[in-house]
């Protein structure tokens, strides 16, 4: 694929530009740049934290509700469309892409530097230790994993659901139809694109200190902390972030992500056995109900007779922003890799179970801390985390058994987080400057994972790394407004699917419309006989086309646009009716396979099934044994189905 034909230039161009822009101003300007950014901050923390708050307690609210309403049992894809990755392998690489590496920065340093200065009780105390960790779930919880479901499941459901392209831009066509693919929709994705690597740029450029103290504290001054080194790190992390983008999800992503999980737990369950496990347990439980007994009051705290400024924007306020910053990143990443769960099985995915190792994670590594200070004499860790945080972890080990090799541990599991969300940031990138094209060539994924490691260390030697992550947080505002946007255009077009689903799901397979009969035992024949491929393909070929030809020229007769199509490679004969109508009907008979029972003595192990799929997906009934006059009425009864929900549809939308 050539260069022109490989890259959406409104979005590609314009994103390269403002991002070698911004990045010139962090490395020329940097004390300049942070002072800018730092006002714009400022100001949007106090004039519009109420819309961070309610927005996000909005999103949590809108997402639970999806969740177990009806609609959750619509598919993310055709109605018999299947998962991409096992449950174990999506969950993996969701939560590698989508906080994993936060874990391991922060899992120690936040709950401690809430035990050392709480807003709401005094420092060192027991009460202290209880609301250091409520807060550190109520940062790391639901929310956060709301604000990414919002995106993730837009993007997923109208790209697999309505074959939009697995761009931001698909979740406003409910609101705006074709204009999605102009102006607006190319500055949302442009946002997108820049939210994304922006974030990417600047975590891989904090993050590596983690890795230069880990390495320093293991080989000594032999190794310095210096930004000389760190670029060093930034460059081998992209090299491995490129090989592994290169290979592509099946492959590089999904190896590392199982990996990442397989070493964070490892290292969870050490740390929990070898230090107070009952007590940790004990935490873990009263943790949890604490934060959910709690959860209303804290969504909506804004401090407002308080006034505590400070320590909502600085805490609150910063990650509800950071959050929705890598929501497109993390969203689309998430969207791409979960096709063919319904919508229940994909929020309580995406909701709970990331949050409960997040939440398991925080006890046993932040209740420790907590404990080794309160009551072990740990004053050299609560120092570590009030100086430097990358260290807080490698500290945290000098008080655990086997510290040298937990060490090495902690940095392999920093690295390779680091390295799947360096590698999946680049494929997002790069699906989103290509116009949603998932195969498109290898350079682009290349120039992206390189540009991520070029931006980060341009700005770590040049100091310009905070002034860059404070503008991707204040970027988060307009992005949140586009949240907003796409819940409106997701519950409207969940409404529709729902009604179009309830008019053709009761589908009764008694056939109507037709004097010819057969008798019943003969069906009965039908029902109990395992066709062999060639009797399905010669029904297909023989019955079922000359059938849907007369349909077709009955409905061309009556000045409906009709046409027969032919796919002989998939076994599949499609009868298309494009009327006046918004949408297409589509009336399809596909040769599938199955397995034989297993009490069967027939010696091909395969039967098969001329099945009835529509254009949301497969129906699940055989039509083998239809004669041609009961085949042409059970399409005139799909029809019939169909302009019931077009007039339900139609005449819902006249009442509003």
């Amino acid at each position: 694929m050539s260069f022109k034909t490989s890259i959406n230039g409104p979005v590609f161009y314009p994103s390269v530009i403002c991002l070698f822009a911004l990045v010139m101003i962090g490395v020329i300007w940097p004390n300049s740049a942070q002072a800018v950014f730092d006002s714009v901050q400022s100001w949007l923390q106090i004039k519009a934290g109420w819309l961070y708050i309610l927005g996000v307690a909005g999103f949590l609210i809108f997402i639970v509700f999806i969740m177990v309403s009806r609609y959750g049992d619509i598919k993310l894809g055709p109605d018999h469309s299947e998962p991409d990755y096992s449950y174990g392998t999506w969950i993996a690489m969701l939560f590698s892409a989508g906080m994993g590496i936060g874990l391991m920065f922060f899992g120690i340093g936040e709950p401690v530097m809430h035990f050392l200065a709480p807003p709401d009780a005094d420092p060192q105390t027991l009460e202290a230790a209880r609301e250091a960790l409520k807060i550190t779930f109520f940062h790391w919880g639901l929310h956060a994993w709301a604000i990414y479901a919002v995106v993730a499941l837009s993007l997923a459901y109208f790209s697999y659901r309505h074959k939009l392209p697995l761009l931001p831009r698909s979740a406003l066509y409910p609101l705006i139809g074709d204009r999605i693919y102009g102006p607006i929709g190319h500055t949302v994705d442009t946002l997108a694109v820049i939210g994304t690597v922006l974030g990417v740029a600047t975590s891989l450029g904090f993050g590596v200190a983690q890795v230069n103290s880990g390495l320093h504290y293991l080989i000594g001054d032999s190794l310095p902390i210096s930004p000389g080194v760190q670029v060093g790190l930034i460059a081998i992390i992209t090299c491995l972030a490129t090989i592994s983008v290169v290979t592509g999800v099946d492959k590089g992503i999904k190896i590392l992500s199982e990996l990442n999980m397989g070493l964070a737990f490892v290292l969870m369950v050490f740390v929990l056995l070898v230090g107070p496990t009952v007590d940790l347990l004990q935490h873990f439980v009263q943790n949890t109900g604490a934060y959910l007994s709690d959860i209303v009051n804290k969504t909506f705290n804004l401090y407002a007779y308080q006034q505590k400024n400070d320590w909502l924007g600085g805490w609150t306020l910063f990650y509800w922003g950071w959050w929705i910053s890598w929501s497109p990143f993390v969203g689309t990443f998430i969207a791409r890799v979960s096709r063919g769960r319904t919508i229940r099985q994909f929020l309580v995915g995406v909701m709970f179970v990331p949050t409960g190792f997040t939440f398991l994670w925080m006890t046993i590594f932040g209740n420790s801390a907590i404990d080794a200070i309160m009551n072990q004499g740990a004053q050299y860790l609560a120092d570590a985390v009030s100086s430097d945080v990358s260290v807080a972890l490698f500290t945290f080990f000098e008080h655990l058994p086997l510290s040298g090799l937990l060490s090495i541990l902690g940095v392999c599991l920093v690295v390779t987080f680091f390295v799947t969300s360096s590698d999946s940031g680049s494929l997002v990138v790069d699906n989103l400057t290509s116009g949603g094209d998932e195969n498109a060539p290898v350079w682009q994924r290349v120039f992206w994972a390189v540009g991520e490691g070029v931006v980060a260390s341009a700005l770590l030697l040049a100091g310009g790394l905070k002034a860059l992550q404070t503008a991707s947080i204040a970027s988060a505002m307009p992005f949140l407004i586009v949240m907003i946007l796409m819940c409106i255009g997701l519950f409207k077009a969940l409404k529709d699917d729902r009604l179009k689903l309830m008019s053709v799901r009761l589908h009764n397979s008694t056939v109507q419309y037709t004097k010819a009969s057969v008798p019943w035992q003969e069906h009965l024949d039908v029902l109990i006989s395992h066709p062999t491929y060639s009797e399905a393909r010669a029904y297909l070929d023989k019955i079922a086309e000359s059938a849907l030809t007369v349909v077709e020229k009955e409905f061309k007769q009556r000045g409906i646009e009709a046409e027969l199509q032919y796919d002989n490679d998939n076994d599949r004969i499609r009868l298309i009716l494009d009327g006046s109508e918004q949408q297409t009907f589509v009336y399809a008979l596909r040769v599938r396979s199955y397995t034989l029972p297993g009490l069967s003595d027939d010696n091909d192990k395969n039967y098969y099934r001329v099945e009835v799929f529509l254009e949301h997906g497969g129906q699940y009934y055989d039509v083998m044994g239809y004669t041609a006059e009961q085949l042409q009425a059970d399409v005139v009864t799909q029809y019939e189905k169909y302009r019931h929900y077009l007039h339900l549809s139609s005449a819902e939308y006249v009442s509003l």
